[in-house]
């Protein structure tokens, strides 16, 4: 955890992908994908799933326990898009997350993030390391 320069908490969780960049871009970001992998255990599951990738474009993944319990929807507008490098975005309700992917022998996505205020810090980072991990077995998956 660290600060950014207006003193806001920033939570970061990463994974390596033993994948080809384009392989991991498309699943990252193709909606037929993201309602694959988008979820931090098998009790959840995405109803729904839009997304227009490009700066300005929105996006939202509906979210949800199979049971019923609980869901809420993850909505919000990109800043940026630059393709195999950079996704940034802007929340509905204003916090910012940057994901970078860096190239090497593996691909390393880094999710950087504003949490919100109503859940321990703890959990939320728990919460994305989750889906990073998920979308890890699905990105080098042969599906």
């Amino acid at each position: 955890m660290n600060m950014n320069s207006n003193n806001k908490t920033i939570l970061t969780a990463e994974v390596e992908i033993n994948a080809p960049i384009e392989t991991v871009w498309a699943r990252w970001t193709e909606p037929e994908h993201i309602m694959q992998w988008n979820n931090p255990s098998e009790e959840w599951r995405n109803s729904k799933v839009e997304n227009d990738l490009q700066a300005g474009g929105r996006f939202l993944f509906a979210m949800e326990l199979k049971d019923g319990s609980s869901r809420f929807d993850f909505k919000g507008t990109y800043d940026e898009v630059k393709i195999h490098e950079l996704i940034s975005y802007t929340l509905d309700d204003d916090r910012r997350s940057t994901i970078t992917f860096t190239t090497g022998h593996m691909v390393k996505i880094t999710e950087a993030f504003e949490p919100e205020k109503n859940h321990p810090l703890d959990m939320q980072k728990d919460f994305c390391q989750a889906v990073l991990d998920g979308f890890k077995r699905y990105a080098e998956s042969d599906i």
